[in-house]
């Protein structure tokens, strides 16, 4: 497994805002020590990341949630003790009819990667090749055309070419392909070129080029790309298996547009005379009064 660098203090990490109105705090402490419990050892970086992330979450969790968790690290040789001292401190309740709890479906981690922030998706993505529950169903390797046609829809802005590209390339879902498109970290954009097997170079013209929240930051690029270095390509796949295996989340109906209309719409701006058709030669002339009407 690949040796993640050193992060600065996790105190904002434990205070993730709610999704949707749903508090994600107690799922992402099941998801987190669920990864943490599969993986044998653990560099001292990954470590600290878990203890500090779980020593927060866990005031946020409920009484189900904490017995499960506990469940599980007391199973493990060499749980952090400081993560069971915390939790043997509350009362427990519902330890063995909540046991199963600890173990997350598809769904619960698709949407903590995303709402997660970036200290977070790393140390899932540290973790996931230990856990064969996620195991891919096969290879998604694209050929040179398929990552020629991504790097072509980037270098011209067209997110919306871009994500249907992607959709088909990986097998996830159309609106999930978006949020990838969309998000403003871009980790779900690394984690998809290592799975397809996309050179670094072309990565990173990718990441200037097609989300501005991405490219307008040397610095935030630079990181990508060394994310990108470090993450396997096993766990690439680990985590594009879990997006593929995901329920989607439908759009309410009376969204006004979906996530790739916009650079249609953005054209139909640019280019008005395209959507004419169909309107009477009459409605497009103002009407004048000559001399002769009353």
């Amino acid at each position: 497994m690949a040796k993640f660098t050193a992060y600065p203090p996790l105190d904002s990490l434990v205070d993730l805002a709610c999704r949707d109105g749903v508090d994600i705090r107690p799922t992402l402490l099941r998801v987190l020590t669920d990864l943490y419990v599969q993986k044998a050892t653990h560099s001292a970086d990954e470590e600290r990341q878990y203890v500090e992330l779980a020593l927060g979450l866990i005031d946020a969790a409920d009484e189900a949630t904490r017995a499960a968790v506990k469940t599980r690290l007391s199973a493990y040789p060499t749980a952090p003790a400081p993560v069971l001292r915390k939790l043997n401190g509350f009362v427990e309740g519902q330890e063995d009819s909540n046991t199963a709890q600890a173990r997350p479906n598809t769904n619960d981690l698709a949407e903590l990667f995303f709402a997660a922030g970036t200290d977070e998706r790393r140390l899932i993505l540290a973790n996931l090749v230990a856990a064969d529950t996620y195991a891919p169903r096969q290879p998604r390797t694209a050929s040179s055309e398929v990552l020629r046609r991504l790097e072509a829809a980037a270098l011209q802005h067209n997110a919306g070419e871009f994500g249907r590209i992607l959709e088909r390339a990986l097998g996830i879902d159309h609106d999930l392909a978006g949020r990838l498109v969309r998000d403003s970290s871009g980790e779900p954009l690394v984690v998809a070129a290592k799975a397809l097997g996309m050179k670094a170079a072309v990565l990173q013209r990718i990441l200037l080029m097609l989300n501005p929240a991405i490219g307008q930051s040397v610095q935030r690029v630079y990181d990508l790309a060394q994310l990108f270095d470090e993450i396997t390509p096993e766990a690439a796949d680990r985590m594009v298996a879990i997006w593929r295996d995901a329920v989607p989340r439908r759009p309410a109906s009376h969204a006004s547009q979906s996530w790739d209309d916009e650079k249609r719409s953005a054209r139909s701006l640019a280019n008005p005379t395209a959507h004419r058709i169909g309107r009477r030669p009459d409605a497009l002339r103002p009407q004048r009064k000559t001399g002769n009407e009353p």
